[in-house]
C-alpha cells in the first residue's frame, strides 16, 4: 500500500469537492491510503513551484508526519515543476495523470489495452525528460566529449521516440483491423449497440445482464478498460453490444487522445446508450459524454438510461428519453430492450 497526500489547488470561486471526492476514489481504485489532503486557494501561481513557500513547508512536515511516500497534485504541473516541489517537500510528487496512468497500467487486459496505456505512458514521460538530465550532465565530460547524465538522456529519448513509433503502428494495425470488422457487420446487417458514459456508473453490469455475459464489473472507478463486444439474440433478431472505458471529468488530453480509439465504435454504432449512475451526479455525467461524443461527431441517435435506481427511494426526475434501471437486480431492463429494439429496427417486438 502506497501512502498519499493529496493537494487540492483551486482558484478563487471554483469549486473543487466532487473533484476531490473523484480523486480520493481514484486513489482506492490504486489501492493507495490518503493520509491527509492539504487544500490551497490560488491567487498567484508560483512559476517555478506552482504554490509559495509556506505551502510547499505545510506539505513537508506533513509528509514527516504521517510518514507519506508519495505527494498526489490533483492537476497538471510543468516537469520542472514537479521537480522543484519534490526536492523542496522530500518526497516523490505525481499528478493526476500519473495516477489514471498507473491504473490503466494495472486494468489493461487485451493486447489492444496494454498497446494504449504504454502509448499514453510514454507520450507523457517523453517532454519529461527535458530537464531531468541537465544536471546530469555536469557531472562529466570535456571538450567532444558528452556528459553520463547527458548521454543517458538522448539514449533514453531517441529510445522513446522509437518505441511510440512502434506502438502507433501496432495500433493502426489493430483500427485497421476493428474498421475491416466494422465493415463485416455493416455487410452482415448486424446492429450494434454501444455503451457509453462515466465510468463507475455499471455499464458492464449491464453488459451482463443484457447479454448474459461474464465481463469483469466491480464497485470502482476504471474497473475494466477494454471494449468488450457481445452478441445478443433480440426478440428473435441479432444484435452487437459493445462496452467503452468509462469516462472521467477532467480527463488529461493526453489519455483522451489515447483512448480515443477505444471510443471509435460510438461513431459506427446504429445506437448509443449514454449510461449514467442515480447515485452520483447523473447530470454531469451525462453533459460529459455528450460533450465527449459530439467531440468524436457520434451518431446523435443516444438513449440515456439511468442505472443504479434501485439505491433511491424518490427518483430524480429524468429527460423522457431517459430508462430508469437497475442492471443488478433487473429493474427496467425489459423496458428498456423494447425500447433498443424499436429504436433500431423501427418496429414494436414480435
Amino acid at each position: 500500500m502506497t501512502n498519499v497526500i493529496i493537494i487540492e489547488t483551486y482558484f478563487q470561486g471554483e469549486t473543487y469537492k466532487q473533484r476531490l471526492e473523484e480523486t480520493i476514489a481514484l486513489c482506492n481504485a490504486d489501492d493507495a491510503i490518503v493520509r491527509t489532503v492539504i487544500t490551497q486557494c490560488i491567487k498567484e501561481i508560483t512559476p517555478s513551484t506552482y504554490i509559495g513557500k509556506g505551502k510547499l513547508d505545510e506539505i513537508k512536515n506533513a509528509v514527516l508526519e504521517t510518514k507519506t511516500d508519495v505527494v498526489l497534485f490533483d492537476g497538471e504541473l510543468s516537469p520542472s515543476q514537479t521537480n522543484n516541489i519534490s526536492d523542496a517537500v522530500g518526497a516523490v510528487v505525481i499528478t493526476r495523470t500519473n495516477l489514471i496512468l498507473d491504473i490503466f497500467a494495472k486494468r489493461a487486459k487485451s493486447n489492444e489495452g496494454k498497446i494504449l496505456v504504454e502509448l499514453a505512458q510514454l507520450e507523457y514521460i517523453y517532454p519529461r525528460l527535458i530537464g531531468r538530465g541537465d544536471a546530469l550532465s555536469r557531472l562529466g565530460g570535456g571538450i567532444g566529449t558528452r556528459g553520463p547524465g547527458e548521454t543517458k538522456l538522448e539514449t533514453d529519448r531517441r529510445h522513446i521516440k522509437g518505441r511510440i513509433l512502434s506502438l502507433k503502428n501496432k495500433l493502426y494495425e489493430i483500427e485497421k483491423r476493428r474498421g475491416e470488422q466494422t465493415k463485416r457487420r455493416i455487410r452482415n446487417r448486424i446492429p450494434q449497440v454501444a455503451l457509453v458514459g462515466y465510468t463507475n456508473t455499471g455499464k458492464s453490469t449491464l453488459l451482463n445482464r443484457i447479454c448474459s455475459a461474464d465481463v469483469y464489473s466491480e464497485n470502482m472507478l476504471f474497473a475494466t478498460l477494454d471494449p468488450t463486444v457481445k452478441i445478443r439474440n433480440l426478440f428473435g433478431k441479432t444484435v452487437a453490444f459493445t462496452d467503452t472505458v468509462g469516462l472521467i471529468k477532467d480527463l488529461p488530453p493526453t489519455l483522451m487522445k489515447a483512448f480515443r480509439s477505444t471510443l471509435d465504435v460510438a461513431v459506427s454504432a446504429d445506437l448509443i446508450l449514454v449510461v449514467s449512475s442515480a447515485e452520483e451526479d447523473y447530470i454531469l455525467q451525462r453533459e460529459i459524454t455528450d460533450n465527449v461524443l459530439n467531440e468524436l461527431s457520434a451518431t446523435e441517435n443516444r438513449l440515456y438510461v439511468l442505472n443504479k435506481c434501485d439505491v433511491l427511494h424518490d427518483l430524480p426526475t429524468a429527460l423522457p428519453s431517459e430508462y430508469k434501471i437497475s442492471a443488478k437486480s433487473g429493474q427496467g431492463i425489459d423496458e428498456l430492450l423494447n425500447a433498443i429494439y424499436k429504436n433500431i429496427f423501427k418496429e414494436n417486438p414480435s
